[in-house]
């Protein structure tokens, strides 16, 4: 199962203006730097709860369908299932009938059940494509105040201590930080 982004989140969890005030900057000079910092603090937030913040699309490619008739997705949350093909041996796609996949948002990690059986792939790798929506939310208001806090500390220990600080926390988060993301942390067993 591979995840494949197919666009970003339409905003970020925190906005240039909340991590400017955050800062306490008056001056717009260095705006590019700032939201290049929030989206790698973003990035990183979510990589370390297993999370995505804001709604964005992915794609979901199978080689073939689980014989449990249960998807388990590696992104969390999912809102919703957009689409889903399966591609012949001609390289065809062939659309999945809506309402044979459903989904179970309130599984963690979120789940697609098969209600009923699915042609199977005609080639051997990446036969079979699921569209989904991942995400806390449309905006940043719908993404839970410590994630929102924790996108906004590290992206401000960036700006403020700048120099290889984020080729260390690229290992591990700060503490401070950690612990605002750690209830929301997807833990692999």
């Amino acid at each position: 199962m591979t995840p494949l982004a197919l666009e970003p989140p339409a905003e970020e969890p925190v906005s240039l203006a909340e991590a400017r005030q955050f800062l306490r900057l008056d001056a717009a000079d260095e705006d590019d730097l700032l939201a290049m910092l929030v989206t790698a603090a973003r990035l990183l937030v979510e990589a370390a709860s297993g999370r995505c913040l804001v709604d964005q699309h992915w794609r979901i490619a199978l080689d073939r369908w689980p014989r449990t008739g249960e998807i388990r997705l590696p992104l969390a949350p999912v809102s919703a299932v957009l689409a889903a093909r399966v591609y012949d041996s001609a390289g065809t796609a062939q659309q999945v009938a809506p309402g044979v996949l459903t989904l179970d948002r309130a599984a963690d990690p979120p789940l697609i059940h098969m209600s009923q059986s699915v042609a199977e792939p005609g080639r051997a790798h990446g036969g079979i494509e699921i569209d989904v929506v991942a995400g806390f939310g449309p905006t940043a208001a719908s993404v839970p105040a410590p994630l929102r806090q924790a996108v906004l500390r590290l992206a401000a220990r960036w700006f403020e201590e700048r120099g290889d600080v984020a080729s260390r926390d690229a290992a591990s988060l700060p503490r401070p930080i950690a612990a605002l993301v750690a209830p929301y942390r997807r833990v692999k067993l």
